[in-house]
């Protein structure tokens, strides 16, 4: 299998991953355990390397999975324009890479293995 199912069902599972884009785009940081960062990784590299392409093709592809969000209540940007607009330029010249995994330690709970997922510089 080439995806982690993380005790959940499709529907529930693909809404948490909209969910983790959506929000790291917005913060350009998230927490989360290692298992749902590796699985997120994987298709914020697609985005970002979708906003890279640019046209409008490319805009409705990233709009049918990214949640419409305010990414920036000032300017009152969405999370599609920060994406196309801010992060793309900022990857202009990279080619592949835009995310790292920072691990933290074992959550208090439970025991699973928290991470950071972020943009990189």
């Amino acid at each position: 299998m080439a995806y982690a199912k993380l005790g959940r069902n499709s529907a529930a599972r693909k809404a948490l991953f909209r969910d983790l884009v959506t929000k790291l785009f917005i913060h350009e940081r998230i927490e989360t355990t290692e298992a749902k960062a590796k699985e997120v990784k994987a298709i914020a590299e697609k985005m970002i390397t979708l906003a890279k392409r640019g046209d409008l093709h490319a805009r409705r592809q990233a709009a049918a999975y990214i949640r419409k969000e305010v990414a920036d209540a000032e300017t009152g940007q969405d999370v599609l324009q920060k994406l196309f607009d801010d992060i793309a330029s900022r990857y202009e010249d990279r080619q592949g890479g835009y995310t790292r995994i920072l691990k933290l330690g074992p959550r208090r709970g439970d025991g699973a293995s928290m991470v950071y997922l972020e943009l990189v510089d």
